[in-house]
């Protein structure tokens, strides 16, 4: 298959395996530490080779500083098959009160919330499906600053982890390119980066949003169509991690 042109390698990754270490040794709570200490993929490893588990979360508001997570989807995957079977799908229950707006985009009721678990109760299990692997989103700021926030308030220190983020391949290459005269004079918006939009450019079904575990599944789906028509099985990781 001829791919197009690939947007420039990203040269200012971070040295993932070298920061856990670094993190390993720093940390205070135990199940942090753990998860530290579990061995990453190399920015060298081709793409081919890495294991991944695409993340999705649902929040009561866009505020990591103000709202809370409600709920948690993880899909295991790598660039050949995603694992739906050892898909995990948590309703926690928020430290703020579910605003009415939030309950009209996931659905999640204030009757699901007062039988959900505290996120400290799954923290374990959470942090064991995502040892190892690198983490893939769609918008990286939501589910880094709300998991970041919602480990200080619970063990009283953050976590960090790398991403591959679909959105952000999408804008190398749809939104790199200023409009030019006649793109202005005749109207025409830049590309939309929404996960569903850039769905339906590889040609994925839609699928409805604003579900936990749906939308991890279609950020899988989306990084495995990104990977087959814009990479190569060799391209190394630290291409597309940050």
């Amino acid at each position: 298959m001829v791919r197009p042109p690939m947007a420039s390698p990203q040269t200012n990754a971070l040295d993932w395996p070298a920061r856990f270490a670094e993190l390993a040794s720093s940390a205070r709570h135990p199940q942090l530490k753990a998860y530290y200490e579990q061995a990453l993929p190399s920015g060298e490893t081709p793409m081919a080779e890495v294991p991944m588990v695409a993340m999705d979360f649902e929040t009561t508001g866009l505020d990591s500083g103000t709202h809370s997570i409600v709920s948690i989807g993880l899909v295991p995957m790598d660039s050949h098959r995603i694992y739906c079977r050892q898909a995990k799908h948590w309703v926690v229950r928020p430290v703020l009160p579910l605003h009415r707006e939030s309950v009209t985009f996931h659905g999640i009721t204030h009757s699901e919330i007062r039988q959900a678990p505290d996120l400290n109760d799954i923290i374990g299990e959470l942090l064991e499906a995502l040892a190892g692997r690198i983490v893939v989103v769609h918008y990286r700021t939501i589910e880094r600053e709300f998991l970041d926030a919602a480990f200080r308030w619970r063990l009283e220190e953050g976590i960090e982890f790398p991403t591959i983020d679909t959105m952000e391949l999408e804008a190398r290459w749809h939104r790199q390119k200023r409009p030019g005269f006649w793109d202005r004079v005749r109207g025409r918006k830049p590309e939309s980066i929404r996960l569903a939009d850039s769905r339906t450019r590889y040609g994925l079904p839609y699928y409805a949003p604003h579900h936990a575990l749906t939308d991890a599944l279609a950020t899988a789906e989306l990084l495995q169509a990104q990977l087959q028509h814009r990479f190569q099985p060799d391209t190394p990781l630290r291409e597309l991690w940050r």
